[in-house]
Formats: structure tokens, sequence, C-alpha cells
């Protein structure tokens, strides 16, 4: 199993643990955050390893090509000096090194397609982290959205019997009634309290008012002239009311 692959496995497992504690979403949100950058913390060490053993394996490389040189150039030195037993074992050696070095070289070759593989892995992965982080708070907001609806609609539910509103109009149908009620007890004790005499002479008194004040508005607006008929019929008949009473009262004394 390759490193990202048990990366991946690994933020599958604590993806798949948080959601089925079924935790606060915005804490499973930052959780999975600060998780896949302790993985991605991980894996950058694991390609860094990756990277050093290729520079390893290249100058291995390096040191076998070199080396296979020198025992090349050593074949050469032997042969000039007639020493042809030394210059078979030096062309011996040069040609153990030769195919070491071709050998590390193809690994090498291998091992940095690899190691380029993993850098670009490394760097997808980082970016994904990054739009998470980016989206984290997205999907917050539109958790909190989903929460609101959700109360709402709860909310709109509980009460959809009409219940509610059936107990709201009876309540104000009863205020309503006990203010009937102590409007009435208050006029009912007005009537039957204190001097009717006075109260009726206040009523007298009241209309005699709104009657000068109706004659004074009609004169002021033009519709009666002063001293008019309306108000002389008005006085004509108090007059005659105590001419009456004079009558009376002589008829009474004979």
């Amino acid at each position: 199993m390759g490193i990202f692959d048990r990366l991946s496995t690994l933020i599958r497992s604590n993806i798949n643990d948080l959601i089925s504690r079924a935790e606060n979403p915005e804490k499973m949100l930052n959780q999975l955050i600060v998780d896949m950058r302790s993985q991605l913390a991980k894996a950058k060490q694991q390609v860094a390893s990756a990277i050093a053993d290729e520079k390893r394996l290249g100058a291995q490389v390096d040191q076998e090509r070199k080396a296979a040189e020198d025992w090349e150039k050593r074949a050469v030195l032997a042969v000039q000096e007639g020493r042809d037993d030394l210059a078979k074992q030096a062309l011996l050696r040069h040609n153990e090194h030769a195919q070491g070095a071709l050998q590390l070289h193809d690994t090498w070759v291998k091992h940095r397609e690899e190691t380029e593989k993993l850098k670009l892995s490394l760097r997808q992965l980082n970016d994904r982290i990054e739009e998470a982080k980016r989206k984290k708070n997205i999907l917050i907001a539109r958790q909190k959205r989903a929460e609101a609806h959700k109360r709402i609609q709860e909310t709109m539910s509980s009460i959809g019997d009409k219940s509610a509103f059936e107990t709201f109009e009876k309540m104000a149908e009863q205020i309503e009634h006990e203010e009937r009620k102590l409007i009435a007890a208050a006029e009912v004790n007005e009537d039957l309290s204190g001097d009717t005499l006075v109260k009726q002479f206040q009523s007298l008194e009241t209309k005699a008012d709104a009657d000068q004040q109706l004659l004074d508005l009609k004169r002021k607006l033009g519709l009666l002239p002063a001293g008019s008929p309306a108000e002389a019929k008005q006085l004509g008949k108090g007059a005659a009311d105590a001419e009456l009473v004079e009558d009376d009262d002589a008829e009474h004394h004979r």
C-alpha cells in the first residue's frame, strides 16, 4: 500500500468515525481539517524521505561510474607498464563498477519517477486541504441555515393543529368579557350612588348648554340673525310658562 493510499484510508477512517458519533457539524469539520493537516505533515515527511533516498541512489550511481573510470585508468597504466595481469584485474573491477552503475541507474530512474509522482500527489493533497478550508465556512453557514429552517418547520408543525391560536383567541375573548363586566359595574355604581336630584339638574344644565351652543353656532354661521324667531320662540315659551304660573297663583288666591 502506497503512502497516499494509507493516508486516504486514515482520513476516511477519521471521517467515518466522526460521522458515526454524530458530533456537532462545525466541530466535526474543524476536526477534519486538523486531521487532514496532521496527515499531510506525515506525508510530507515520507515524501522527504523518498526524495532523500532518490538523491542517495543518484550519488551511488555517480560513485559507481567514478569507480569504473578509475579502474579503467588503472588498466591503462598497467598495460603501459607491461603488467597485463594487473590490467586484466583492473578491467574486471572496471566492468563490475560499470555494471553496478547501470543497475543503480535503472533503480534511480524508477525511484525518481515515483518520487515525482509523490511530490505531485502531495501538492494535490495540499491544494485539496486548502480548498476544504475555504469550503468549511460555507458548509458551516449552510448547516446553520438548515438548522434554523428545521426549527421553524418544527415550530410550525407544533402549532399546525391551531390549538395555540384557538387558546389565544379564547383568552382574548375572556379578557374582553371581563373588561365589559367592569365597565357595566362602574355604570351601575354611578347610577345608583349620589344625589339623584342633583344629577337630574346636571343633566338639564348640560342640555341647556348644548342648546345655547347650537344657537351660537348657527348665528356664527349666519343661519340665524340676531334675535331670530327660533330664539324668540324659546324666550316666548319661557315667558308664556311664567304667565301661566302667575294666572294659576291668582286663581288660587280667589
